[in-house]
């Protein structure tokens, strides 16, 4: 994969995109992500500072599987589950799993954040934080909505949900986010930029989460920090 076209982005069984660039893939069946490259830094420092330095994670759509490998390498006492609805995705979670010096990578399951049951990871009160990076501007709204409401029935009391991605607030959006969202809706009418105050937040605080940090990162977008209340 190296063009950038839509034909080059890997697709679901569906055949629709489930990245929106392309990636390298290792002999070994590890992929790479140029976003991820860009992002993982600034988001590891939110992450330790912010959301947990210890304790076991769930992330929702784990793409490549490179955000659980750097964070539980640079975080000695993560615990992280990778989950993913493509199975080329958890074809590379697994190779990050068997690539790791350590055993606190586990998974990949599969976890369709927009049904009201998530199979294995269905253990509630267990989780200290579950994770979706860049993931529900490229899903339908049920997946923003099922994430939430799963934070809501499995963290536990004071875990917490990270979001990491494009947000409008308040009806505004930048220039550059409300660009991608007309270049996400033209391949998919039901994806797009959300916005984080009138859509994303009430459906938090319906299932019992309060925003704890909203941090601006690069390139217009935001970690999004909510917290389970006790």
């Amino acid at each position: 994969m190296t063009n950038g076209t839509d034909g080059d982005y890997p697709k679901s069984e569906s055949g629709k995109p489930v990245a929106l660039e392309a990636r390298r893939t290792e002999g070994d069946g590890r992929r790479y992500s140029p976003s991820v490259a860009r992002n993982r830094d600034p988001i590891l420092s939110v992450f330790r500072d912010h959301v947990c330095k210890g304790g076991h994670v769930l992330e929702v759509a784990s793409g490549t599987g490179e955000h659980g490998a750097y964070l539980t390498q640079a975080l000695g006492d993560l615990y992280w589950t990778y989950s993913d609805i493509d199975a080329e995705s958890r074809a590379s979670q697994k190779a990050w799993i068997d690539a790791s010096s350590h055993d606190r990578l586990a998974g990949p399951v599969v976890v369709d954040a927009s049904k009201g049951q998530w199979g294995d990871v269905e253990r509630p009160g267990y989780w200290d934080a579950i994770v979706s990076i860049n993931m529900i501007h490229i899903a339908p709204f049920e997946a923003a909505f099922g994430l939430i409401a799963g934070a809501g029935r499995l963290l536990k009391p004071g875990g917490k949900l990270f979001l990491y991605g494009p947000f409008a607030r308040n009806g505004e959006i930048a220039p550059s986010n409300a660009a991608f969202t007309e270049s996400l809706q033209s391949r998919d009418s039901a994806w797009g930029v959300r916005d984080l105050d009138r859509q994303i937040i009430p459906l938090a605080e319906e299932v019992g989460l309060s925003v704890a940090k909203i941090i601006e990162m690069p390139a217009n977008n935001l970690s999004v920090i909510f917290q389970r209340q006790a």
